[in-house]
């Protein structure tokens, strides 16, 4: 795939009989410039770009730090639940759907988790209300590990990645993040800053390029976000680029003629390589809850997602949404973030996230 554009060669100008949607090289020429960070612009920051994990415990620490009110909620809860239980009766297990309900693993996931635990009750399987707790990680993981699975650029081709989502959801933070992911691991980035609507969105994510190192291709204030992607397009082509990472506007999944404006992206893309964009990204904030699944529905209808960024894991209770997402839609979790730092957006493993999430208090 892509073998045809190899030499780095400018893309042909497309031919359209659509006005709407006329080569945007009739736009100004966009502006690809790499700024040096100043020592300000890294704090918070890992010293190289790269996200340069420290060992897996390390890793699991901050994840099971991420989590800590989610696992307050859901993990603590059962505890709390079967505290001084002698049997596992129906007034309990109405208490613990109820409990599964608050933390927003939604009606589907919770019906799920709820019909696996009552079949070991029914079969004499589990009888102690203390091993309600390993019966239902074993339940979630079964939930999880069908959305498990990740992505990675190739060597020697330009993919686009085009990310999408609401306002307010982390999509630039997590672009930043994901670019200094990949050039870590020593693919060549670039990012297109597409979101033009956004008052000050441009320069957030030049600021994140300049952090991290990557080159960001913009235009100015107002410009047209299909012109500003398929500029960076021609330019990652250019330099030999392996993913361009594509900032979108932000929009309500409920405002269709915004939602129009990307599909216009992903139609101009398709016309410089049909296989563009290889990937679409939906970035969710796990504190909206069960309107995350509504997003997700409306910009899958849309623009067709092949991958999910679920956010913000730290700052909510609502973890258990991850679990909802994931039983109603047939899309891979690809990351999920539950800090601030550049590591603290995790490749989405369900055996890790399960076990920081039902993990002890201590040690």
């Amino acid at each position: 795939m892509l073998n045809w554009f190899k030499g780095n060669k400018t893309p042909p100008l497309r031919e359209t009989t659509d006005p709407a949607e006329t080569a945007p090289v009739a736009f100004p020429a966009a502006e690809v410039a790499v700024t040096p960070p100043p020592i300000s612009a890294t704090a918070g920051l890992p010293a190289e770009s790269s996200p340069a994990e420290p060992g897996k415990k390390g890793l699991f620490a901050r994840l099971k730090e991420g989590l800590s009110r989610s696992r307050e909620q859901l993990a603590s809860g059962v505890e709390r639940l079967v505290f001084g239980k002698k049997e596992i009766d129906a007034e309990l297990l109405e208490d613990l759907e109820a409990l599964l309900l608050q933390a927003d693993l939604g009606m589907a996931a919770t019906q799920e988790m709820m019909a696996a635990v009552t079949e070991k009750v029914r079969r004499k399987e589990l009888a102690d209300p203390q091993a309600l707790t390993a019966a239902l990680r074993a339940a979630l993981l079964d939930i999880l590990r069908p959305r498990a699975a990740q992505w990675s650029p190739r060597k020697g081709e330009t993919q686009v990645v085009m990310m999408v989502g609401i306002n307010g959801a982390g999509k630039t933070t997590t672009i930043g993040k994901l670019a200094a992911r990949w050039k870590g691991e020593g693919f060549g980035v670039l990012l297109a800053a597409g979101d033009t609507f956004r008052a000050a969105a441009v320069e957030q994510l030049q600021a994140w390029g300049e952090r991290v190192k990557v080159p960001v291709v913009a235009q100015g204030s107002g410009a047209d976000s299909a012109s500003v992607i398929y500029d960076a397009y021609a330019a990652a082509r250019a330099r030999g680029s392996e993913v361009l990472i594509a900032d979108t506007a932000g929009r309500l999944h409920t405002q269709g003629h915004l939602m129009e404006e990307l599909k216009k992206v992903k139609r101009v893309l398709a016309k410089l390589d049909p296989a563009a964009p290889q990937q679409v990204w939906l970035v969710l904030d796990a504190g909206t809850g069960q309107n995350a699944l509504n997003q997700a529905r409306q910009f899958h209808e849309a623009v067709g997602l092949t991958g999910i960024c679920i956010t913000k894991l730290d700052g909510t209770a609502k973890g258990g949404v991850v679990a909802a997402v994931a039983k109603a839609l047939p899309i891979p979790i690809r990351y999920v973030g539950v800090g601030e730092g550049v590591e603290d957006l995790r490749p989405f493993d369900p055996q890790a996230f399960v076990d920081a999430l039902f993990a002890e208090k201590t040690g």
